[in-house]
């Protein structure tokens, strides 16, 4: 009765540890597996709680210390903080050796209940803000979660991570200025967001349209002119509306070498962002099946960054696994 009880407590906290393990580790995965961690770690030492802090709280310190334990293992990147933006002359392989920053499908942060809801729907779950957070050290990390997302206070924290209270603002005011380094513009205020704007909705139906139609200047004209395109486990990456649109006219050309088949999009949303799930028809086949997720980060109505993941389990993301030909 005493197994089944504390099994019901730890499971009221399991998708607010998930989120909170994300962001500390930048992969989807690796979330999961820490939970487990956690809950079996807290499973085990079950007889030391003593109550003097809530279990919510010793939970997440349970949590946090798995996770740091982990991020010894290299830090989840993105092409473009890899090397300079390149036109390779012949496609690149994909490295499947490298550390990826994954993405987390909204419709598993929309199963969020008070009191996270509100802190999940924040930027500091967007992609920019994982790869910002990932250049700091572990516990560096921590205490910029615990403290500006989440909101704890400094005497919590530093009870949380076993520090002193000028340990943890020590750390902070170390970890601020690195995070603004590698946050884009526009995205050192943590604003809610939401769902796709009317005129994001309308730029989607646009992209869709001309990728669809193989219209390379179309699909380059709803770009800033530096758009930053990156396609992750592909190390390389492209800067700017003109080589997007070289690069998307070589995808498009009928009988090419980089032409795949033909490609049908949903709407659906990734780390609260904008995203497309595309599906691919390749020639003698009836289907359109999954292929990746296009995510978008979009200002003043153009697209100014797009990451592309080549993910195939769209179960997982909510979606079906393949669409019937027109």
């Amino acid at each position: 009765m005493i197994d089944e009880a504390f099994a019901e407590q730890a499971e009221k906290h399991r998708h607010e540890l998930r989120v909170h393990c994300y962001r500390m580790l930048g992969s989807f995965d690796d979330a999961e597996d820490m939970v487990q961690e956690t809950f079996l770690r807290a499973w085990r030492a079950r007889d030391e709680f003593e109550g003097r802090s809530s279990f919510r709280a010793w939970l997440y310190r349970i949590a946090t210390n798995a996770c740091i334990d982990d991020a010894r293992r290299p830090k989840r990147v993105l092409p473009h903080q890899l090397e300079p933006a390149s036109f390779p002359k012949e496609a690149l392989p994909a490295r499947d050796d490298l550390p990826w920053l994954q993405p987390i499908p909204d419709v598993v942060l929309d199963r969020a209940e008070e009191p996270d809801a509100q802190l999940i729907k924040r930027e500091t779950i967007e992609l920019a803000f994982l790869t910002a957070i990932q250049q700091l050290p572990a516990r560096q990390r921590a205490v910029l979660i615990f403290r500006d997302v989440l909101g704890w206070p400094a005497k919590e924290t530093a009870e949380l991570l076993d520090l002193t209270v000028a340990s943890v603002n020590s750390a902070l005011q170390r970890a601020r200025p690195v995070l603004r380094d590698h946050l884009p513009p526009h995205r050192t205020e943590w604003a809610p967001s939401g769902d796709p704007t009317a005129e994001e909705q309308a730029l989607l139906a646009k992209y869709m349209e001309a990728f669809e139609n193989g219209d390379a200047p179309a699909v380059a004209a709803l770009m800033h002119e530096d758009v930053r395109i990156t396609m992750p486990p592909y190390p390389f990456w492209f800067f700017g509306r003109d080589v997007a649109e070289q690069v998307w006219a070589a995808n498009f050309e009928p009988g090419g070498p980089d032409n795949r088949g033909d490609w049908r999009f949903v709407v659906t949303g990734v780390n609260r962002q904008p995203a497309l799930a595309g599906y691919l028809r390749v020639p003698g086949d009836t289907l359109y099946r999954p292929f990746g997720f296009d995510v978008f980060r979009i200002e003043d109505g153009l697209i100014a960054e797009l990451t592309a993941f080549e993910i195939t389990d769209f179960a997982r993301f909510g979606l079906p696994d393949h669409l019937a030909s027109a």
